[in-house]
């Protein structure tokens, strides 16, 4: 079969762009695997985001000292099967931005003293929804999938995650182990790196930190990672220390940042990639979860039995009944044999 030709002027189609992620989240999540020549249109498209729109990809190549054919290769790289589908992107990112400033301007501001409730929950709700929406359009499903696979068939998950961040690993844990998924949490650096000395390559360790420069979630993701296990950190920066040293990657993103130093929409974020990463594992072995499921269902019935019949007045009336028929029967026999 003969390769696809190289393309070395303004072919493409705008109906041919991949819809996700922006074009400057793209460049810097690939980067680290980009030849020299790439590396030198990545740092112009990050310098001036605009570049596309202004020149053509004769001048673009000029301008990065590299090849029309390489500008092409870089735009695979990133997504993209050709120069006018990249400078669609770009247009595209370019008019999200403006309409971000205009949000911004209107309801995305920090919060004040004197707003009234309807202006905070309007702020707060409007500031949530778009992180978990441009955090959906960042992910990368295949990508997730195949770490899904692996959680799904491994012998053991460690999780990793300091302060607010141990809280997200605490939800996914609780996840895992309801569907026979043998996972642990450490919260704790100490702890931590003794559970990942013991990793192997049949272990997956997750290391979540929303800035990815958490120094005790990198040491603990470091170390599971030199005894083979495949490690998968979640965080708001692809760039970070923490993804650069997993295997694998999950960005998610929350840009908002009100009266706390831990935005709960990162968490929201957090708690999303890590939500549908659970169903996928889930998906893997479907039998087993619902079994699963519904064996953890029915241990808890007995406490939740007490709720359901005093909603149900006439179910317990009917037991009622029952017992003074059972009691009247007893009664009658004890007679008979007395």
């Amino acid at each position: 079969m003969n390769a696809a030709p190289e393309l070395t002027s303004d072919q493409g189609s705008a109906q041919a762009v991949v819809t996700g992620p922006g074009v400057g989240m793209r460049i810097q999540s690939r980067l680290p695997q980009m030849s020299q020549a790439m590396a030198k249109i990545a740092a112009l498209l990050l310098e001036s985001p605009d570049a596309p729109l202004r020149l053509s990809i004769t001048e673009l190549a000029e301008t990065a000292g590299t090849s029309p054919a390489t500008v092409t290769r870089f735009c695979r790289t990133i997504g993209f099967s050709g120069y006018v589908p990249l400078r669609v992107a770009v247009a595209s990112d370019v008019g999200r931005e403006r309409a971000r400033e205009t949000w911004s301007e209107d309801i995305g501001r920090a919060f004040g003293p004197d707003d009234s409730p309807t202006e905070v929950m309007s702020t707060l709700l409007t500031a949530h929804t778009r992180s978990l929406h441009e955090t959906a359009d960042l992910i990368d499903l295949v990508r997730l999938e195949r770490i899904a696979t692996r959680v799904a068939t491994c012998h053991h998950v460690d999780l990793y995650g300091i302060g607010g961040s141990a809280i997200m690993a605490e939800e996914m844990q609780s996840r895992l182990y309801r569907i026979g998924i043998n996972s642990h949490v450490w919260p704790e650096v100490h702890t931590g790196l003794t559970s990942a000395s013991l990793q192997d390559e049949h272990c997956v360790a997750i290391g979540i930190s929303n800035t990815g420069r958490t120094e005790e979630t990198i040491q603990m993701l470091e170390r599971a990672k030199s005894t083979g296990a495949l490690t998968v950190a979640v965080t708001n920066s692809p760039d970070s220390p923490l993804a650069q040293l997993a295997h694998e990657h999950i960005v998610t993103l929350a840009h908002e940042q009100f009266l706390q130093p831990d935005d709960l929409s990162a968490k929201h974020s957090q708690l999303f990639v890590l939500d549908l990463l659970y169903l996928l594992v889930a998906q893997q072995n479907f039998g087993r979860t619902t079994t699963t499921l519904a064996a953890s269902a029915l241990a808890v019935l007995p406490h939740r039995r007490a709720d359901r019949a005093r909603r149900l007045p006439g179910r317990e009336s009917g037991r009622s009944s029952f017992a003074a028929s059972d009691r009247s029967t007893t009664h009658d026999h004890d007679k008979e044999h007395a």
